[in-house]
């Protein structure tokens, strides 16, 4: 009796793990979009059977043909974890106890996408639209003339498919390359040297940042020969030699080439209970020409209490026109708090709250797209009065927030956002009473500046924080540090306009 008792306890164990474990994949499946079950799937070509992954339609799918092939279970999930991360989904490596890096620490003796496919999967990832034109151009003779090109992967498995590319034969990708795309070439060659010899790149010890260019490319990958296993080669020392391909990657940027660019909100709080925030209607005017100019399709709203962002945010979350834009974008002037911003009845909004509305889930129609939030509040409530120079705090006796948030607490855990802060959490930010906040007048003036320049919007926002950071009060002596945090998985670039900048 006691042995069927501790057998029976034994099988509810096991039973408890099974369903914990899927319900970690269903999670992660719920969270991965159309492009990222795409990306699975070919990274996976190598290890599942083609005739079955032809029939993935979800995450699911490919998660059940990887746990049918012994690849995925319960008590070993790393190869899920190397394909979250090979796809650049770092922030659901934590649902199976993974984070970033510690899948870069397991990589050399547990991972399982080969050389070759890792290759051409980060190929796919550098190919811009217009190269993808380019290249269909220059091998026409090799596609079947009713085909129809959806993406680079799909030309890549089209090659595939027809004997054109193998992991041994990397020539026809070679020669459009060379006129294509000097880095997409780097990349190739970086495959087919590594496959005589076992090296690794800094890139994957983390001690460089991911873009290698030409010039860098020699200096980058550290060649480690039979000879040499265990020995420092250029000040990196290898403590595995077990084989490991990483290469150099120019990093691709969002589709922003549809017909409508996407929703742009205005949201300007000016008339409060107890004051009134002068000088917020010329950073409202001036966000909606520099917007328009973009391509944006603006929204202002002015005054609006807690309840109404909150409402106004669920309406904009039910809009289906989002599948239609690339992006979506959404600008808050207001009185802040920690972690949070205020309706005109001085009630505090969460910030994660609002943001929380076009996570890929919540929002679908916004999944995969980036979603940019620029915030013009205080994040803490010091009072500073000089001439002309007013803050944006909310005064002691207004409601508080009960609780204080990091910036990086008010962003959801999904991909593909954006926050950008007019001041770092806990201090105040400052607004001309005729000229504007410091940060909404930095902010679109250098967008005006850069946009045409081809700079992305990260770049655009150190500039940003470089001018405020230069500014100060009549006194000398009040200073602002604006702060951006994002989850964006690609470069941010807007489209050059035709039309001159607004001002």
């Amino acid at each position: 009796l006691s042995a069927f008792r501790q057998r029976g306890c034994c099988s509810s164990k096991m039973e408890d793990v099974s369903l914990k474990f899927h319900q970690q994949l269903l999670l992660i499946s719920e969270n991965l979009v159309t492009e990222d079950v795409a990306a699975l799937k070919f990274l996976c070509t190598d290890l599942l059977h083609i005739r079955k992954l032809e029939g993935v339609k979800s995450a699911l799918d490919i998660f059940k043909l990887l746990m049918a092939q012994e690849y995925l279970n319960a008590e070993d999930t790393f190869l899920l974890a190397e394909l979250l991360y090979r796809i650049k989904c770092h922030s659901l490596l934590k649902k199976l106890g993974y984070t970033k890096e510690k899948v870069q620490e397991h990589l050399l003796e547990k991972g399982r996408v080969s050389p070759y496919r890792q290759m051409l999967y980060e190929l796919s990832e550098n190919i811009t639209n217009e190269m993808l034109k380019e290249i269909i151009f220059l091998l026409q003779k090799h596609l079947p003339k009713r085909w129809i090109t959806l993406s680079a992967l799909d030309l890549l498995i089209l090659l595939e498919k027809q004997g054109l590319l193998t992991k041994d034969n990397v020539q026809i990708l070679e020669d459009v390359c060379v006129t294509v795309s000097p880095d997409l070439l780097e990349t190739i060659k970086c495959y087919k040297k590594a496959k005589g010899e076992k090296f690794i790149l800094l890139k994957e010890l983390g001690l460089l940042p991911s873009f290698c260019s030409t010039e860098m490319h020699k200096r980058r990958c550290v060649l480690l020969s039979s000879e040499q296993k265990g020995t420092a080669v250029d000040g990196v020392f290898s403590f595995n030699p077990t084989f490991f391909f990483s290469f150099p990657q120019n990093m691709a940027s969002y589709k922003m080439d549809g017909p409508h660019r996407g929703f742009c909100l205005i949201i300007n709080n000016v008339n409060f209970n107890s004051s009134q925030r002068k000088g917020s209607c010329k950073d409202a005017e001036q966000l909606e020409r520099v917007f328009t100019w973009l391509g944006l399709d603006v929204r202002t709203y002015t005054d609006l209490t807690s309840e109404d962002i909150r409402s106004l945010m669920q309406t904009w979350q039910r809009l289906q026109d989002h599948k239609d834009r690339n992006c979506f974008i959404c600008c808050i002037l207001s009185h802040g708090e920690s972690g949070a911003i205020y309706g005109t009845d001085e009630r505090a909004v969460l910030i994660r709250t609002l943001m929380s509305h076009f996570t890929a889930k919540q929002c679908p129609q916004l999944a995969a797209k980036p979603k940019l939030f620029f915030i013009q509040a205080c994040q803490g409530n010091k009072i500073q009065c000089p001439v002309y120079v007013d803050t944006d705090a909310q005064t002691p006796g207004l409601s508080s927030v009960e609780e204080n948030f990091s910036l990086f607490e008010s962003i959801p855990e999904d991909a593909d956002f954006l926050l950008s802060m007019a001041t770092v959490d806990g201090y105040v930010s400052f607004r001309h009473t005729e000229e504007g906040t410091w940060y909404i007048q930095a902010l679109c003036s250098n967008l005006q500046l850069l946009v045409p320049r081809g700079e992305d919007i990260l770049s655009i926002l150190t500039q940003v924080n470089k001018d405020v950071a230069e500014r100060a009060s009549p006194s000398g002596k009040k200073k602002q540090m604006p702060q951006p945090a994002y989850t964006l998985r690609r470069k941010f670039i807007f489209p050059i306009p035709m039309a001159p900048p607004p001002s």
